[in-house]
This record gives structure tokens, C-alpha cells and sequence, in this order.
């Protein structure tokens, strides 16, 4: 009988893919299949013509991109030298997890799909493309897709004999054992909790501990929005980028969070352990030391203030032993109960915390070692780099807005990062941040004649702060920025510095403030009304376009229909023309964009 084997290989930029990854295992584990669980990119793609069974679920990001934990996979497997019978052995199935309202939805899935067919893998079903949009999540294509599947594996790996499903109703295994140390052992290897010497390149694995030299608010205090210009120093970490690159950095848990997590599950923090996985062949997390204290994994890798996901409620209804709190956990963890689930969590923008407190009785239940099956990591965030290299020497700056609004909860809603970095003050000692560089989505022209139009509201101009001060630097004076705020005096970043660009004649600048008239003033109005510069630009000096900014999904649009309408003006195009010379520009990277929502 073949040997019942599953693998399920992720793509996942913010951990749903990744979350769905594991409960398609923890449904395998059900039905007695060995199971293992990687990123694309920590598997061995090589081997996969040796694998008979494998279950991608992968995001899409951006423009219809593959996710950072799966670039190296998705450039072996469009390789023209690969034949084409390669896979013929492989049974295989795709979950896609995108959104509608972009335009390549769930993209990477389904040329995913087509590329393993090209290569003689076998399909189980039709590719999955769950969805963000609909009102039940994802979950909504999900569900019925996987029971499908379970049918057709199960058809073609039939049950052994004498073994049943393992009922819903059983916990399985943890993922992890926990050792409790000794005490006396305490103080034996106290440094084992430092971080290892860095080897290379700094990298998601190894981040560098860079020293945060300045933490300066950069919009009036009378400003409803507290936005910062923070600059590291990497000095000796071998750290290169250029303009459009992207820091990922490491946050943590702030100390209230991590002793009220610790005393609401009855927790010592200072109890230290050493982790051993279940099953043979199971990795132990990276990042995390071993041994380890109960407040270092609190504090650096749990991520206690995320908005709970279906899994977590589902795993903790075993744990509860009061009656109430079970049926509701359950009515979460069940596909009727989605909506209930979407108004308690995603609406209001719970957090893991917040949950563990509307559950007492469960709460102090919870076994230690379920902990890491219970709680994802804190995953790094990713910041514009807003400075360059040739003018700011072996140093990192970015300009971040910090998170915080309201919702029906008493309790503002804050971002983790942004709130854990706006309260670090570098003047206090020596303050630490754990990061790393990735290529950015955005590539500036290396010809120096090329002009380069700017459009970058808020928090957006970031990018074009390091493409700026680079290309003055090199001399190139092609530079025109449309810049964005809420007004002149409030949060206008940056302007003594475009001021002085001006002046020196390496800058043209038009600033919109949408709050300094009655009527609302965007970049947009302005892309019009200077639209026989922005022709000129295009058409005679072949200016490479740049969009950046968030917030708003209504933005990215009317900046389009800004840049069509000068095309229409100017250029004599008729409507589908401008936009299929729009698109034509957007092949060719001659306009790019980075926006989010």
C-alpha cells in the first residue's frame, strides 16, 4: 500500500496562508496521514518529483506577486529548463488567499495551478480562490473546497484498516513539549538568551541589533496623527540598499501586555524551559533561544495583541472546562458561527489578550506547551526606507505614522510596531531594534537623464525621501514630486528640506493640503492642472511615473484617473486608449506603484 504521506507547502505574507497550512495538517493528523508543514521557500524544490502528494495554499501580495517566503520556489519553477513530464507522479491541489478589490486577485495561485499541470502534475480538484471580501473571509471558499479534497485523497489513500477519523472531539498532540529547568539551573547559561553573533548578511534568521539614534515627531502636537522620522544606525552590520528598499523590523510586546498575559494564564516569567518537538522531524522555532524564559517567549514571539484567527478559538474550546465558555468557543470555531466570530474579533480589532480575558475559566487552563500552537509569532513589519545611503552614511531612517484608532472597544486599537518604537527614546541609553533589508517592489532608471515624477501623500513620500536624496546626490535634477497632507503647518513632512531642493534648482514641487481651504485640494487636482509638464515629461523625456501612499483605496484610482485624463488632454488619446497606454507604461515599469489599504 503507498505510504500515506501528505506535505503542505505555504506562501503566506501575513500568516493566514501559513494558519491554513496548519489546519489542512491538523486535518491530515485526523485522518492518520504523516503530515509536514513548510514555507516554499525551506523546502527542498528538487525533491518534490519524489513527493506523490502535496497541497499548496499560497497569497498573493502587491501586484500579483509571490510572498517573500516563496521568491526562490517561484524562480525555480518558471525555469525554461525544467521538463516537462517532471511532475508526473505528483497528485496535487492549490488554495489561493487573495482579495477581489485588487486587480491580480489571487494570481500567484492560479499560475501556480496552470505551472504544475505544465509539468505533468495530476490535479485533484480546481484551484481554491478564497477571498477577503466576502463576508465569511476566505473560510467561505475554504471550507467546501477542503471537504472536497478530503473525499478525493481519501479515495485514493484509503483509511488503514482497523483506524477510524480521529473525532473532532479529541485533542490532538501539541506541536512542542515544554521542559520546565530546575531552579538551581538558573543562572548556569544566562547567556545563552543573546542573540548569536550575526554570520552574513543580516536576515529574518539573524536580524541586526541596530542602535536607534533619533526618535523625533515630525507633525505639530496639535496634529490628531503623531507621525516619526526615526533613524538607526547599522554601522558594521554589512547592510547595502538603495532607493525603494524596504526595513523589515523585529517588534515586541510592550511589559503590561506580557505580565498580564503571564498572570491571566498563571504564569512565573522568570521560569525558564527548554522546548522538544512531538514528532521526530519537526523543527524547533528559529528565534527562539533554548532554553528560554516564559517572558522572553511572551515577549518576542508571541503575538499576544494580533486579531485571534478561527484556529485559535477552535484549539482552546478543548481546554475549557466550563460549559458556557465551550459552546461559544465552538460556535466560533464552526463555519455557522463565522459571522458571530467576525463581529466579535475582526470588527472591533480584538486582540489574543483581550480574548484570553472574556474566557477566564478556559484561560488558566491552557497547558503551557499549547501555547505555540495556540498563538502565531509576532511577524516582522515592513517600512519604506526614507533615506539614502550617499547622503546618511552606514544609517537607516524611516518615516512611520503611529497606529492608533478607535473602534466599539473602550480601549483605542494600537499598532504593535509603530506603538512599540514611538516609545523608545534613544536619549534614555542605549536602545536596540532588530532588522534587516529586502529588495523593494520599486526600482528607480539608472540612465541619470531620465526624469522621474513623484506622487506620494502622508506617509507615502517616504520612498521618494531615499530616491530624492540619491539622485541629487548624483547630480541628476529630473526630479518632480507631487506631495499631499492635511495641512501646511501640521504634517508637512520634510519641508525645509524640499524647500531647499527647490531653491538649488533639484526639485520641482507641488503640494496639495487637502484641510487649508474649503474645498479638499489632493494630488490629483494638481497631476491636472499641471498636466502640459507631466505630458511634456512623459511623451518628450520618457519620465518613469511613481505612486506611494495608503490609507485610502479610493487614492491609487483617482491618481490613475488623474495621469489618463492629462493623457487624453494633452496627448489627443480617446478614453481606452489613455488607459491602455496607462497599462502599457505599467509593463513596461515605467509606472509604479506601492500602495495599500
Amino acid at each position: 500500500m503507498a505510504e500515506r504521506k501528505l506535505l503542505v507547502l505555504f506562501g503566506s505574507q501575513t500568516g493566514t496562508a501559513q494558519d491554513t497550512a496548519e489546519r489542512i495538517a491538523r486535518e491530515a493528523k485526523r485522518r492518520h496521514f504523516h503530515c509536514k508543514v513548510e514555507a516554499l521557500d525551506s523546502c527542498d524544490v528538487a525533491n518534490l518529483i519524489n513527493e506523490l502528494l502535496v497541497v499548496f495554499v499560497c497569497a498573493t501580495t502587491g501586484q500579483g506577486d509571490p510572498p517573500d517566503n516563496m521568491k526562490m520556489f517561484w524562480r525555480f519553477l518558471f525555469r525554461k529548463n525544467l521538463p516537462p513530464g517532471s511532475l508526473c507522479q505528483l497528485d496535487y491541489a492549490v488554495l489561493g488567499l487573495g482579495d477581489s478589490s485588487y486587480p491580480k486577485f489571487n494570481f500567484v495561485a492560479k499560475k501556480l495551478h496552470k505551472r504544475v499541470l505544465q509539468l505533468g502534475g495530476n490535479p485533484l480538484l480546481p484551484v481554491a480562490l478564497g477571498d477577503d471580501q466576502h463576508d465569511l473571509g476566505p473560510d467561505a471558499v475554504v471550507d467546501p473546497w477542503l471537504l472536497a479534497l478530503w473525499d478525493k485523497i481519501l479515495a485514493l489513500y484509503p483509511l488503514p484498516p482497523g483506524l477510524e477519523i480521529i473525532s473532532p472531539d479529541v485533542r490532538l498532540p501539541p506541536k512542542y513539549t515544554l521542559h520546565y529547568l530546575a531552579e538551581d539551573s538558573l543562572h548556569l547559561d544566562g547567556g545563552l538568551l543573546q542573540p548569536t553573533a550575526p554570520r552574513g548578511i543580516p536576515s529574518e534568521l539573524h536580524p541586526f541589533a541596530a542602535q536607534m539614534v533619533s526618535n523625533q515627531r515630525v507633525t505639530a502636537e496639535s496634529h490628531f496623527q503623531d507621525v516619526r522620522l526615526i533613524e538607526f544606525d547599522v554601522t558594521g552590520s554589512g547592510i547595502t540598499f538603495r532607493a525603494g528598499d524596504v526595513v523589515m523590523i523585529q517588534p515586541q510586546n510592550c511589559p503590561e501586555d506580557v505580565q498580564q498575559f503571564c498572570q491571566l494564564l498563571r504564569l512565573d516569567p522568570d521560569r525558564r524551559f527548554v522546548l522538544k518537538p512531538t514528532e521526530p522531524g519537526t523543527c524547533l522555532p528559529a528565534l527562539l533561544p533554548q532554553p528560554c524564559t516564559i517572558r522572553h517567549l511572551v515577549t518576542h514571539y508571541l503575538d499576544i495583541s494580533c486579531v485571534p484567527r478561527r484556529s485559535f478559538f477552535e484549539l482552546l474550546s478543548y481546554f475549557s472546562t466550563n460549559e458556557l465558555e465551550r459552546e461559544k468557543l465552538q460556535e466560533f470555531s464552526s463555519a455557522q458561527g463565522q459571522e458571530e466570530l467576525y463581529s466579535y474579533c475582526n470588527r472591533p480589532r480584538r486582540t489574543i489578550l483581550e480574548a484570553l480575558w472574556d474566557f477566564p475559566h478556559t484561560t488558566c487552563a491552557i497547558p503551557p506547551e499549547y501555547l505555540l500552537d495556540l498563538i502565531p509569532r509576532i511577524r516582522p513589519r515592513a517600512f519604506s526606507i526614507a533615506s539614502s545611503l550617499l547622503v546618511h552614511p552606514h544609517r537607516i531612517q524611516i518615516l512611520m505614522a503611529v497606529v492608533r484608532y478607535k473602534t466599539r472597544l473602550s480601549k483605542p486599537r494600537r499598532g504593535l510596531c509603530s506603538t512599540w518604537l514611538a516609545s523608545l527614546n534613544p536619549e534614555q541609553g542605549d536602545v536596540r531594534v532588530p532588522l534587516w533589508v529586502k529588495k523593494g517592489g520599486m526600482k528607480f532608471p539608472a540612465d541619470p537623464d531620465t526624469p522621474v515624477i513623484m506622487i506620494g501623500p502622508g506617509t507615502g513620500v517616504a520612498p521618494f525621501r531615499a530616491a530624492i536624496q540619491e539622485r541629487v546626490a548624483q547630480g541628476r535634477r529630473g526630479n518632480c514630486l507631487f506631495f499631499g497632507c492635511r495641512q501646511k503647518s501640521k504634517d508637512f513632512y520634510c519641508q525645509a528640506e524640499w524647500e531647499e531642493l527647490v531653491t538649488k534648482g533639484f526639485l520641482t514641487l507641488f503640494t496639495a493640503f487637502s484641510r487649508d481651504q474649503e474645498e479638499k485640494v489632493y494630488v490629483q487636482h494638481h497631476i491636472r492642472e499641471n498636466r502640459k509638464l507631466v505630458w511634456e515629461l512623459l511623451s518628450s523625456r520618457s519620465a518613469h511615473v511613481y505612486l506611494a501612499g495608503g490609507k485610502a483605496k479610493q487614492m491609487p484610482v483617482a491618481v490613475a484617473e488623474a495621469l489618463q485624463s492629462v493623457l487624453q488632454m494633452e496627448g489627443g488619446l480617446s478614453p481606452s486608449e489613455a488607459e491602455e497606454h496607462l497599462t502599457a507604461l505599467e509593463r513596461s515599469q515605467r509606472f509604479q506603484s506601492e500602495t495599500w489599504s
